[in-house]
């Protein structure tokens, strides 16, 4: 079983960066997909990014291409997620999560309790 525990959100102006992390319990840690997902206040939560156990695949829903990294240790069972050039729109609570597959959310079995971004114009 993974504990999932999500940080570093916060206040941002449009067009800074934040960086955040997924901090995981277990010992199984490396066996899991792990995946950034967001809601946005009224919206239905969608998927972000997410990382192979190995962490040499990665995939980006197309709103975070170019702008949004992911990246995980699993020496130290972190995962993060590094974004710039954020915007408005950014603004939701952002979970991390894993065992899942991909983008798929219905597919993840362990879910965070999720971190505030709030990117002001």
């Amino acid at each position: 079983q993974v504990q999932l525990v999500e940080s570093g959100g916060g206040l941002v102006q449009a067009g800074g960066s934040l960086r955040l992390s997924c901090a995981a319990s277990g010992r199984t840690f490396r066996s899991y997909v792990l995946g950034w997902f967001r809601q946005a206040p009224g919206k239905e939560r969608e998927f972000v990014a997410a990382i192979s156990r190995s962490g040499g695949s990665t995939d980006y829903a197309d709103f975070a291409k170019g702008r949004f990294t992911i990246s995980r240790d699993n020496a130290k069972n972190t995962a993060n997620l590094q974004m710039n050039s954020l915007k408005p729109e950014d603004t939701a609570v952002y979970y991390c999560a894993a065992g899942g597959v991909g983008s798929l959310e219905s597919t993840y079995y362990y879910w965070g309790q999720g971190t505030q971004v709030t990117v002001s114009s």
